[in-house]
């Protein structure tokens, strides 16, 4: 399977130690199952010579990330991680089914109480990062390049955006809604208005995008067209009154309303569903904009989307010009599992299981550079 990610977006360096904020309790084992502490203590009562290796696999096609992270975890955590031997693929890489991804040898009382903290890394930052490049994927089924931007910031624990924004960008996504989510890859989010804004001017779109404007100038100017769940009638008030100065709008109607242009045009009511945002909405909107002229005004989709909406809006030739997407990336759906496989340089593992020595691997200097 070819590579992703990393190589094509020019990162050639590892994270390290330094971008991730570890909690030092990871150290007195406060995070790691009590089966593995106490067989840490066995391993180092009963087999202090002995030596194993382990290895970690999942189950799917997949997009891998976590790998720079469990390794920083392993040299921070581990107990003489200068004597462990690491091979590891690299963030962004397409994996397959079984395929091994790390291996570490070297004492197990050294480092095997990190197993599961490893398998969890790899499993929630390989999951949002699959779930982003297959939304990214079918964003581009068109064969029209379209931006997703991750939007995952009230979804989960707050802990979790550096991560998850992390894994967002190895899954393709060129933009996230906090500057936490950027952190690891070195850029600020971005964002334009909440509900909230126009809420404040008491539904006024126009006057809440006023102020948007004279605070931020340098900012586009994108629009939050469905707070009144007249998204037709309010882009065409801003894009009147803004002109060339509007850049988007964005419209994000609850899946439980149906916006008013249906009622106003009932006649178009017919077999599909017109709550949401809709395939049928999104047409009339940018025939409206470019009927009075505002072809530069571009639209971005946000609420409810998924791969297999985006891929039936792009099918559908839906003219969404970005989308926004959030909850749906964030779910965890990849496990992966470590395996001793081999004891002091002989195969030894469950039924089921067994080395499985894997060419794509690279060795991994101790102290990681960079």
């Amino acid at each position: 399977m070819k590579e992703f990610g990393l190589k094509q977006q020019g990162k050639i360096a590892r994270l390290t130690n330094k971008t991730f904020k570890f909690d030092e309790r990871i150290g007195e084992g406060w995070f790691s199952a009590v089966y593995f502490l106490k067989t840490t203590k066995i391993a180092e009562k009963y087999m202090n010579g002995s030596e194993v290796v382990m290895q970690y696999f999942q189950k799917k096609h997949a997009v891998l990330c976590g790998t720079d992270e469990a390794i920083a975890l392993i040299h921070n955590f581990a107990k003489n991680p200068q004597d462990l031997e690491i091979h590891a693929l690299e963030d962004g890489d397409k994996i397959e089914p079984y395929e091994s991804v790390l291996t570490i040898k070297g004492r197990y009382q050294d480092f095997g109480y990190l197993e599961g903290l490893i398998d969890g890394v790899l499993g929630r930052r390989t999951s949002v990062a699959t779930n982003v490049y297959e939304v990214v994927s079918a964003a581009k089924s068109s064969g029209k390049k379209k931006d997703v931007i991750f939007m995952g910031d009230r979804d989960d624990h707050f802990t979790q955006q550096p991560g998850d924004g992390y894994a967002a960008y190895i899954g393709g996504s060129t933009a996230q809604a906090t500057h936490a989510m950027n952190e690891w890859w070195g850029k600020e989010g971005m964002g334009t208005m909440p509900h909230a804004l126009i809420q404040m001017f008491s539904g006024d779109l126009v006057r809440a995008c006023e102020a948007y404007r004279e605070t931020f100038p340098d900012d586009d100017l994108v629009a939050l067209v469905d707070y009144n769940n007249d998204v037709i009638t309010d882009a065409l008030k801003v894009a009147r009154h803004f002109g060339d100065e509007l850049s988007g709008v964005r419209l994000d109607t609850s899946s439980n309303m149906v916006d008013k242009y249906f009622f106003r045009n009932q006649h178009l009511m017919g077999p599909f569903d017109p709550r949401g945002v809709n395939k049928e909405l999104i047409f009339a909107l940018r025939n409206a904009l470019d009927d009075e002229g505002y072809h530069h005004v571009k639209i971005m989709a946000s609420g409810g989307f998924n791969k297999e909406k985006i891929k039936r809006f792009e099918e559908a030739e839906v003219p969404v010009d970005m989308y926004g997407v959030g909850n749906n990336l964030l779910k965890v759906n990849i496990g992966f599992t470590g395996d001793n496989v081999m004891l002091d340089g002989k195969h030894e593992a469950k039924q089921g299981r067994k080395y499985q020595p894997n060419p794509r691997l690279k060795k991994v200097n101790y102290p990681v550079n960079g």
